[in-house]
């Protein structure tokens, strides 16, 4: 069913449960709630505009002889750096086997050796081998293919693409459904959709900066409809910049994976010279924060390069096809010469704030993914914990939907969105400018004047937004940037070079409400002036 056989209806009484994304997440709780009715509104085809596809590194679990569930949850608190919710890291690691047998099941073909066991690699921070992956680098790519097969042939599971949720639909405090609208066309009349639950997994916050692994869907929709809705958001301080994007002028950035460095691939500057030596004595395999912030000194200092070539060599274009083949459309042969790389936004451990199962401070609304916030990652993300939590939180989610929500069907009343449109020049500017901001004022080093310059214009943005689109993505940045300038300290993938180490009184979680961020607010320039 595509967007243009739904753009007059509303929606009412018939879905059990509204899923907003079409990425891992929202795919795994749609299958995990089979056989109950299920309505995924994707804003791209399955499989298309979802950062779950790109993901290049697998899936961290510790199914390997030797590794633990302790281990592993030990590996991501330890990487979290002191505000990891230590109980959720344990369950999540705990759960992790049962959901790889799951993805199995589904079809997702993870290497094997040649006794048939899993094959499993190491990534940075990870005490153990424990990442199952698939031909390398395309893990990402093969679970989406997977899934997405498994979800067309599931009669209980009704997509809708092509539309592009805007709004959330609230009755008192729950959450009853969502307005949507067909993607490319400003013009259409908004879609609603009732549901008995509605789970945002819409994606990340990526594409709010001009660098970034991100697919420009990943643009903190879901963030700012829970915002506006006035849920509890979470941890939105912490963004991860993944150290070792390549540096060749696209957008969104191709990425060298991790993996490349698990493979003894190594970090140099111009002159050839380690980056990493005496930064840290993992050396390359550092936690990310930390690689990414001397990739990002030595970027700006005449250039970072990843050098593949005495550790993969030859046998690039078979072992990382994907970046093999990013590499060589850019004019790079990495078999013959080092990469050139920069860190780009790549994950955000903040989001939605939610519990145990997935619930949000809103009743009838739960978050899994990248858009939730689970205290999983606390200030920095373990390698390959990402697709893990998706689908640890997904499973979670539609057990509790299950034995929490009656199926009947809701009779729910609700305003559609009064903004004007989508795609005009003038919105593209506002992008550009956000973007902009975003990651030259709230990137990889962040301090208070800067943050002060980003939160007035992208207030200004989101003020003067004419499209729901621009309200959106500025209302999300505002949020980050507000949550970043509160935190006055350095941890984890948060860094201020004014106040450029981590304080004990800091050491925990932070959350934040829309209402609070704005009340904090200084009065806009123009009402300054007029004073």
């Amino acid at each position: 069913m595509t967007s243009d056989d739904l753009a007059p209806l509303s929606w009412r009484g018939v879905d059990d449960v509204v899923i907003v994304g079409g990425g891992l997440a929202g795919l795994f709780t749609a299958l995990k709630l089979s056989p109950r009715p299920v309505t995924i509104v994707a804003a791209a085809p399955l499989g298309d505009g979802a950062s779950s596809a790109w993901a290049q590194g697998g899936i961290a679990a510790a199914v390997g002889l030797g590794d633990s569930a302790e281990s592993h949850a030990a590996d991501t608190i330890a990487a979290g750096a002191g505000i990891v919710d230590e109980e959720i890291a344990r369950l999540m690691a705990r759960e992790a086997p049962a959901r790889i047998a799951d993805l199995l099941s589904y079809g997702v073909p993870f290497d094997r050796d040649l006794e048939g066991k899993l094959l499993l690699s190491r990534e940075a921070a990870h005490s153990e081998r424990r990442i199952v992956r698939v031909n390398g680098d395309l893990a990402g790519r093969a679970i989406m293919g997977a899934l997405v097969a498994a979800v067309r042939r599931t009669p209980s599971i009704r997509v809708l693409e092509g539309l592009v949720a805007e709004n959330l639909i609230l009755e008192g405090r729950f959450v009853t459904g969502v307005t949507a609208r067909a993607a490319g066309a400003p013009r259409a009349r908004p879609v609603q959709i009732f549901g008995r639950a509605v789970v945002l997994a819409s994606g990340g916050i990526g594409h709010l900066y001009a660098v970034t692994t991100n697919p420009v869907e990943a643009s903190g929709g879901g963030l700012a409809m829970a915002a506006r809705a006035g849920a509890t958001l979470a941890d939105l301080e912490f963004v991860q910049f993944h150290p070792t994007a390549l540096a060749v002028g696209r957008d969104p950035a191709p990425l060298a994976t991790e993996a490349l460095r698990g493979e003894g691939a190594v970090l140099v500057d111009r002159q050839g010279r380690r980056i990493m030596e005496g930064v840290h004595p993992d050396l390359d395999l550092a936690p990310r924060d930390i690689v990414a912030r001397a990739v990002y000194e030595a970027a700006r200092s005449g250039g970072a390069f990843l050098d593949a070539r005495d550790s993969v060599g030859e046998r690039f274009a078979t072992r990382f096809p994907t970046v093999y083949a990013a590499c060589r459309e850019a004019g790079v042969d990495p078999v013959r010469e080092a990469i050139p790389v920069a860190p780009a936004a790549h994950y955000h451990m903040g989001g939605v704030y939610v519990d145990a199962n997935g619930r949000s401070s809103l009743d009838g609304l739960w978050a899994c993914g990248e858009t939730a916030s689970t205290g999983a990652h606390g200030a920095n993300r373990l390698a390959s914990n990402s697709l893990l939590e998706a689908v640890v939180f997904g499973a979670r989610i539609a057990e509790d939907i299950a034995g929490l929500v009656p199926a009947a069907p809701p009779a729910a009343r609700a305003a559609t969105s009064s903004f004007a449109g989508v795609g005009s020049p003038s919105d593209e500017a506002a992008i550009a400018t956000l973007r902009r901001a975003m990651t030259d004022q709230v990137g990889v080093v962040r301090d208070a004047g800067r943050m002060a310059r980003a939160v007035e214009g992208i207030d200004r943005i989101r003020r003067g937004a004419r499209s729901v689109d621009v309200a959106n993505m500025a209302t999300a940045a505002l949020l980050i940037a507000v949550a970043a300038e509160r935190r006055k300290e350095s941890r984890g993938g948060h860094f201020r070079s004014d106040f450029n180490a981590p304080r004990e009184e800091l050491r925990r979680r932070s959350t934040l409400t829309l209402d609070d961020a704005l009340a904090g607010l200084p009065a806009p320039a123009e009402e300054r002036a007029a004073s």
